[in-house]
């Protein structure tokens, strides 16, 4: 629920749960899982739409829906949390995986089969392109990776898209250990025999990369078209021979260049912080407006009924029922109302938001550029 790395965020749902708090309702998930010997207590999910596709709040539920029938999950206790983020909105729900009745743990058999079903009839259903991995099964997006490689790529300040395409570019345009050693070192990454994983690389600061986890294969796939790491330099080698490479001069130039590239992204995150505020004042101002405005139409409607002895008079003779009926069927339409509000103002500021994020991206290709231009300037030192 934190919002470092977001620029909204929301609870849409808890279910099931006696506590109206997220962390709450997670401890009480916990807390029942002690109980039974089950130790994954809680399946996650993500819901993330195309780029450029809005997505109202009713459907994410009824996604979030589909894939609990499919799981298996019905009625299980879960949370919907909204995320905004570079100008897109997604979703993570996680349920309780403990059926309380039988206090024991609901299996689920080929959960990724299902939910890639689930996703294949969503992007139909919405008239979304399917991706690769979608549309073939075998063909995946060479581009996803895993929470400790966007951690790693995170802690360098760079995006890790950026440095997996590089990797996986190289292994392309290669068909053995030299070809892809060049194609590394023309891309800033030197190639190096690991003390565990076989084939590493490291960049001009040092850090180390697993290739099979970098470039999205298997380490036996590595193996049939590198070969054996026997003949590459040892780590501590290769760290030494970037230290020759990356003259005092040349690290003159690596300094100012990431200063400067820093200095150029603080318009943008100044104009991102204050759009951030201003839109967050608008949702709080909707919110509080639509608060105010439910309470006196709820009082409005209560005083349809009568109260006292004429209020009991009238739910012995039934005068009520069509009343309330009414009160009903008007406070779901006010329901709707309000959430195509939100919706509205939700697209309306991703617009602005994503009309930041093009000007963010232009300037990320840019420093991308001179990054591998510079990349390219030490490995030919």
């Amino acid at each position: 629920m934190n919002e470092r790395d977001n620029d909204h965020v929301s609870c849409l749902e808890l279910r099931g749960f006696l506590s109206d708090q997220l962390h709450s309702a997670l401890s009480e998930a916990h807390a029942i899982s002690k109980a039974t010997r089950c130790k994954r207590f809680m399946f996650s999910l993500s819901l993330n739409p195309p780029a450029g596709h809005d997505v109202t709040e009713d459907a994410f539920i009824e996604a979030v829906d589909r894939a609990e029938e499919k799981l298996g999950l019905i009625n299980q206790p879960r949370a919907i949390i909204l995320h905004e983020k570079e100008g897109r909105r997604h979703a993570h729900v996680v349920w309780s995986r403990i059926d309380a009745d039988e206090m024991k743990a609901i299996n689920l058999p080929h959960f990724k089969n299902k939910l890639r079903d689930v996703s294949r009839d969503l992007f139909l259903d919405h008239g979304w392109n399917l991706p690769d991995g979608l549309a073939v099964y075998q063909n995946k997006s060479p581009l996803n990776f895993t929470l400790e490689e966007w951690q790693q790529a995170k802690r360098q300040n760079l995006d890790p898209r950026e440095i997996k395409q590089a990797f996986q570019q190289a292994w392309e345009r290669s068909d053995s250990q030299v070809g892809f050693k060049n194609a590394l070192e023309d891309r800033g990454y030197f190639l190096a025999k690991g003390d565990r994983r076989g084939f590493v690389a490291l960049d001009v600061d040092g850090n180390i990369y697993a290739i099979p986890k970098w470039t999205s294969l298997k380490a036996k796939d590595v193996r049939v078209k590198l070969g054996s790491p026997e003949n590459l330099p040892s780590v501590a080698d290769t760290q030494s021979d970037i230290l020759g490479k990356v003259t005092g001069q040349m690290r003159g130039f690596i300094s100012p260049t990431k200063d400067r590239q820093t200095c150029e992204f603080d318009p943008l995150r100044d104009e991102h912080r204050n759009l951030k505020h201003a839109h967050q004042k608008e949702r709080q101002k909707l919110r509080d407006g639509q608060e105010k405005r439910w309470i006196e139409e709820t009082k409005a409607r209560f005083g349809r009924l009568n109260k006292g002895l004429r209020g009991l008079f009238d739910r012995l003779t039934g005068k009520a029922k069509p009343i309330r009926f009414q009160n009903e069927k008007e406070a779901r339409a006010c329901d709707r109302r309000d959430q195509r509000q939100r919706d509205f103002m939700v697209w309306e500021q991703m617009k602005e938001r994503r009309a930041l994020q093009k000007c963010v991206a232009a300037l990320k290709k840019r420093h991308q550029g001179e990054r591998q231009l510079l990349a390219r300037s030490i490995s030919q030192a």
